[in-house]
């Protein structure tokens, strides 16, 4: 392998005509200059000058190599700029993958953030719900994950990746203005046993499952979808009832559907994932900073 040091220093001597002048634009000694060539020729396997007088001249490797050194210094100064760029946070790209309650509210205000203070970093969204979002972050098609989990259902988590908890989501039953239960303040989940349900994505299926089989029912789903205005028109028209996080209700607001809490409370843990070697990568940090401020900052969650 070549020393950048060795290739800058042959560039000189290329350029200059002798080790002496080299040596002299270069501030070092002659014999550092002698040395390093000596050196690049070992790593190379064969000579690169041949004295003439007092001048060098190319042997034919030497030539090869000359007709690639200013390119190779080029791309070195190149790299070294922006690495300096990216260790500043004046440049970098993030990809994340969340979950869409997720892209429609902690997300964008994050990016806003970011983009105000460090408008050179690129941030790309995808979208999936966990456990394929986790799935896509070991397999490197995101750097970070949003992701959600249940206390009641047990989540494995790769040994090579880092949760860091983002706020916990209280879950809240969606019942349309009609509803008789929809004068109260909370809701009993057992009061819910003889309703038709909307459910929602396969993990949130699976606690809806979970709670009610607590609870000591089996909940009557009528309907499936994971888009959440389609689960809130469904409500509205008095299709069925929904079990939904607070996060959905903060953007999505049906005139004709209203939001109870369950009694007792029942909330989902909102978490962030990034391989656990990426966390010293600048811009990644930064997006998780943001993530966790935004979070902090939630009222009603």
């Amino acid at each position: 392998m070549f020393d950048s040091r060795h290739i800058r220093t042959f560039h000189e001597v290329v350029r200059t005509g002798t080790y002496s002048a080299a040596a002299r634009s270069l501030g070092y000694t002659q014999p550092a200059i002698t040395q390093q060539m000596k050196a690049l020729e070992r790593s190379v396997g064969t000579p690169l000058f041949t004295r003439v007088g007092r001048r060098m001249r190319l042997t034919e490797a030497g030539e090869a190599l000359s007709r690639h050194a200013g390119i190779i210094l080029e791309n070195i100064s190149t790299a070294q700029q922006q690495m300096n760029a990216i260790t500043r946070l004046r440049s970098g790209r993030v990809r994340i993958c969340a979950f869409p309650s997720a892209s429609a509210t902690l997300v964008p205000e994050a990016l806003a953030r970011l983009d105000a203070g460090h408008p050179g970093i690129r941030v790309e969204l995808q979208e999936n719900e966990p456990p394929e979002s986790l799935h896509r972050l070991v397999r490197g098609e995101c750097d970070v994950t949003l992701a959600f989990t249940y206390p009641g259902l047990h989540e494995e988590v790769p040994d090579e990746v880092e949760e860091i908890p983002l706020l916990e989501d209280q879950l809240t039953v969606l019942l349309p203005v009609g509803h008789p239960l929809a004068r109260r303040r909370s809701i009993k989940l057992t009061d819910l046993a003889g309703e038709r349900w909307i459910a929602g994505c396969l993990r949130c299926r699976a606690n809806l499952l979970h709670e009610c089989a607590e609870d000591g029912f089996a909940p009557d789903i009528t309907f499936t979808t994971d888009d959440n205005l389609v689960v809130q028109s469904l409500v509205a028209e008095g299709l069925g009832i929904a079990m939904v996080p607070a996060l959905v209700l903060s953007f999505l607001c049906h005139k004709k559907v209203v939001g109870r809490p369950l009694d007792p409370a029942s909330r989902r843990q909102v978490s962030a994932y990034v391989l656990r070697e990426h966390l010293r990568i600048p811009a990644t940090a930064l997006v998780l900073e943001q993530l966790k401020k935004v979070a902090a900052n939630r009222v009603g969650c």
